[in-house]
């Protein structure tokens, strides 16, 4: 497993841009530089009405795929 750290902010009406069909996908550049993009349905349960903002921590397998996505503040 590989884990990768990261800040995010997003608005709440850009996530709303996610619900009317606009966005897929949230790219952030994790800590140590590189670029990864999620889904955007891995953020949903951190979206309250400010949007969403915080530290996060994702897991992947060694091929990469989705294992886990935690705000870790």
């Amino acid at each position: 497993m590989r884990q990768y750290f990261f800040n995010a902010s997003l608005s709440y009406e850009q996530c709303e841009a996610y619900y009317k069909g606009f966005i897929k996908y949230v790219v952030v550049t994790a800590d140590n530089g590189e670029r990864i993009q999620l889904q955007f349905r891995h953020f949903r349960r951190y979206i309250d009405i400010l949007g969403f903002r915080g530290r996060f921590r994702l897991t992947v397998t060694e091929q990469g795929a989705f294992v886990a996505l935690e705000k870790i503040n």
